[in-house]
């Protein structure tokens, strides 16, 4: 059965782990070239180490326009165009409202919400028609999870845009889908100013609330994600596919 990615381009933010590494290995290993970004280089170097080929690391954070000019000018010059993209780059910390600070709104909103607009805008040039546009959003924009509105905002933003830009870019048949993770089993929980117990208590909490009864895995994502990218979701747009053990559902 012939690769559902062979000859594509692909651009991943955050892919240097999680579930944007996850992504960018079964994208390679359906035919695509990827491109994959993240802030720190030696963790960047070891994820394109570990895709094995057709993988291009471009180090940059997403909410510096600067260093999203530097990896679309790399992908220009690489290859010439894009087929696909994933916009994965977020961040989330909790904060309930008494204690949100204009630090923690300014760097989630950056990140999680302008990271994603200009992600996406300055891709278009190099966007080939009929090519995919993947939103990396969240349940948390459906569901009321205490200490987490901040984030929670940032990520049903991310879901309106995946509607308004499906009207956007229809000229261009460039498909644009949202996918919401439940509570996925990811680095970032080890980079929410946490202890390993109150991690522990979190994940714990946000599990009782799941049907299937466990955590996801970024695999079962990335699975997902190729359904958006590949010509398999070639009549879907504008929709918000929950990848969430049922959280969300019921």
């Amino acid at each position: 059965m012939a690769n559902k990615l062979a000859g594509k381009v692909a651009v991943i933010t955050g892919g240097n782990s999680g579930i944007g590494l996850a992504t960018a290995k079964l994208f390679a290993d359906e035919g695509a070239h990827v491109f994959i970004t993240g802030r720190r280089k030696e963790e960047l170097d070891a994820a394109v180490k570990s895709i094995g080929r057709n993988a291009t690391g471009v180090q940059g954070d997403v909410s510096k326009l600067a260093d999203l000019d530097r990896l679309f000018a790399t992908v220009k010059k690489e290859k010439g165009h894009i087929d696909v993209l994933f916009a994965n780059a977020g961040l989330g910390e909790l904060m309930p409202i008494a204690g949100v600070t204009e630090e923690h709104y300014d760097k989630t909103f950056n990140v999680n919400v302008k990271g994603v607009v200009f992600t996406v805008q300055k891709a278009l040039p190099l966007f080939r028609e009929g090519g995919s546009i993947i939103l990396n959003a969240s349940v948390a924009a459906s569901k009321g999870i205490e200490a987490f509105s901040v984030y929670s905002a940032t990520k049903a933003a991310v879901r309106s845009f995946a509607r308004s830009w499906t009207t956007d870019l229809k000229g261009r048949k460039i498909r644009v889908n949202a996918i919401s993770p439940g509570p996925i089993e990811t680095p970032i929980f080890n980079k929410m100013s946490l202890t390993k117990e109150q991690v522990q208590e979190f994940k714990s909490d946000v599990t009782t609330g799941v049907p299937m009864g466990r955590m996801g895995t970024s695999e079962e994502l990335a699975k997902a994600a190729l359904f958006l990218a590949s010509d398999d979701s070639s009549y879907i747009t504008g929709i918000e596919l929950f990848v969430d053990g049922g959280l969300a559902q019921v």
